[in-house]
């Protein structure tokens, strides 16, 4: 920002235009927003592994709610609420470097190894441990929801896009909670 003083003089007023950072070249940005994308990928594909072998077992023959979708609905879906989680990740980092930014991705990266754990707790110790696998995922998805919420609530204030691009992962995670509850109840 540019501050008019006395006289007409103007003055850099920003941490960026103070400190003379200028910002990420051209490569070095793709660079990140193909770092972004591609563990994003890595996140949704390791969940869809797990959830694919899970579907023809446990899963399959669970007592599930009526508003259970399709079961090749997850991968699409994770594909894509995850590939928009990047972008708007990418978005975040292209603001300037503050505490604000680092704080908004560690949050980030906080929900991603949260959303990470959530599909081998809910498919995978479906399988080994019977019932009380949902009711152990359940913990994992809800604080998901509240990193998820806190990571948008942070990006909010960096960039308005990047925390928009994360809506659709933020309703995704709360339909998968209430699946995951309805499970976990079922199973009793």
């Amino acid at each position: 920002m540019i501050e008019q003083g006395p006289r007409g003089a103007t003055r850099a007023t920003n941490a960026t235009a103070v400190r003379g950072e200028s910002r990420p070249t051209r490569a070095r940005s793709i660079a990140t927003l193909l770092t972004f994308l591609i563990i994003g990928a890595t996140v949704a594909l390791t969940g869809a592994l797990v959830a694919g072998h899970a579907v023809a077992g446990w899963y399959a023959s669970a007592d599930k709610p009526m508003w259970t979708p399709a079961d090749d609905a997850f991968a699409p879906v994770l594909g894509l609420s995850h590939g928009l989680m990047a972008v708007g990740a990418w978005l975040v980092w292209l603001t300037p470097e503050s505490e604000e930014r680092s704080a908004a991705l560690t949050v980030y990266v906080l929900q991603l190894a949260l959303g990470a754990i959530w599909a081998p707790a809910f498919f995978g110790l479906g399988g080994v441990v019977g019932a009380a696998g949902p009711w152990a995922a359940l913990i994992v998805i809800v604080l998901t929801a509240i990193v998820l919420l806190a990571t948008l609530f942070r990006f909010w204030e960096l960039s308005r896009g990047g925390a928009l691009l994360l809506i659709p992962a933020f309703g995704w995670v709360l339909y998968a909670m209430t699946l995951n509850a309805a499970v976990a109840v079922l199973a009793l």
